[in-house]
């Protein structure tokens, strides 16, 4: 498959979408990203920026705030939060692409969004992650043992178009995996997410060094993931990847004491920036929100492990 017969449309000029623009452009691929307001001013005066090596670089790519109904692409990336993610489809529904790849955490399913943009939905979740700090990405890319972009068909049904998309991420060579249940992959990681990531604030307040390194913290976020992974598994969701399933047969105190290290690495220390913190809160809040409800479908009521949330 050519490089140059893909036209691809990067849906949102954050972090993730940043790193995917690099990687396609980089491999030959025809690249427009849908930017708004400063980022999209910036886009234009000074290309995506992005740090490598210790050196700030520079790479040129087409950018649009406005999209055409007969603007078509081979695949649109909506690569915004899960808490803005039906405005995004909202504002493609009249688009005339036919492939949707909408990459980020779904912790209630997808009726929703099949109503906006129908069988052109194709579910992802990207596998790697930074930071934009004063208009410069800091990508982190991660390799695909630990991490890779996930993606497949709702039903699970190996198509001519998730075959594509895979030769798109080879010639990226951006590490991938096809999955034959992205809805129980990405209510898993949404559960992962919102167990992990809400210690990024209490109430309205950042939390400092002290605060997320302590032994309370760490038990809260212990007894949160335990409780929501045996609800879904309730639920009838396969935990994927099903490693986390080991994470219910470990000892609270063990596991208490891992997260205690995590939340003290640099990583964590980084993901507690007030821009960052302030823009996940608003996901985690909404994820959770619908996780709930999910579960309340289900006849499943959790209660007791989640005052911190």
């Amino acid at each position: 498959m050519s490089a140059k017969q893909n036209r691809i449309l990067i849906f949102g000029a954050g972090v993730i979408g940043s790193m995917f623009a690099i990687k396609f452009i980089e491999a030959g691929f025809d690249v427009t990203l849908f930017a708004h307001t400063n980022r999209f001013k910036s886009l234009r005066e000074n290309g995506l920026q992005y740090k490598e090596k210790g050196t700030v670089k520079s790479i040129q790519v087409k950018v649009i705030d406005t999209l055409e109904n007969d603007d078509v692409y081979d695949y649109i990336l909506v690569t915004v939060r899960y808490d803005r993610s039906e405005s995004a489809l909202l504002a493609l529904k009249d688009n005339q692409s036919k492939n949707i790849v909408t990459m980020t955490n779904n912790s209630i399913g997808f009726s929703s969004w099949l109503g906006i943009v129908g069988d052109r939905l194709l579910p992802a979740f990207p596998g790697f992650g930074g930071q934009i700090k004063e208009g410069v990405l800091y990508p982190r890319f991660l390799p695909k043992i630990i991490a890779a972009t996930a993606f497949g068909e709702l039903n699970g049904v190996m198509t001519e178009r998730i075959e594509k998309l895979a030769k798109l991420f080879k010639t990226a060579k951006l590490p991938y995996v096809i999955k034959k249940d992205m809805p129980a992959y990405l209510i898993t990681h949404s559960v992962s997410d919102i167990a992990l990531l809400s210690i990024l604030q209490s109430g309205n307040n950042i939390m400092g060094n002290k605060t997320a390194g302590t032994g309370k913290m760490a038990r809260q976020i212990t007894v949160t993931l335990k409780t929501y992974l045996r609800a879904i598994q309730q639920a009838g969701v396969s935990i994927d990847p099903p490693m986390l399933k080991r994470v219910l047969k470990f000892a609270n105190l063990l596991l208490a004491l891992f997260f205690m290290t995590w939340l003290r690495t640099k990583m964590v220390r980084d993901i507690r920036l007030p821009d960052y913190a302030n823009s996940a809160n608003n996901e985690i809040v909404q994820l959770r929100k619908d996780l709930m409800k999910f579960l309340s479908q289900k006849g499943i009521l959790i209660v007791g492990a989640t005052e911190h949330l």
